[in-house]
């Protein structure tokens, strides 16, 4: 058995998960996607992600989510997905003013 400079013996480890990091940079704001990271389990994700994402304090919140777990729509699919809400035109903010003062909008 060899060192090859990884710690690795040559015995098959096995490969730990992926995970999707999304932090919140401050209150009230959402959590956005910053990077994937590979961890053995959710604690440790937790820990690398704030280690490696949030060094100068930027974030109020992180999130660490399975890859897997992650189910998407394609963007190839934007116009058969997301056409049956261009017809409904009630969902739009048109039809009434918005304060400037209400932010996110």
């Amino acid at each position: 058995m060899s060192d090859d400079g990884t710690g690795a013996t040559g015995a098959a480890r096995p490969e730990w998960p992926l995970y999707e990091v999304f932090v919140r940079g401050k209150r009230g704001l959402n959590h956005v996607h910053v990077g994937s990271l590979h961890a053995p389990d959710r604690t440790m994700a937790l820990h690398n992600a704030r280690n490696l994402y949030t060094r100068r304090n930027e974030g109020v919140s992180i999130w660490v989510v399975l890859a897997q777990d992650i189910t998407a729509s394609s963007p190839d699919e934007k116009d058969p997905f997301f056409a049956p809400s261009g017809d409904k035109v009630y969902r739009h903010p048109t039809f009434y003013p918005i304060p400037e003062d209400v932010p996110h909008i």
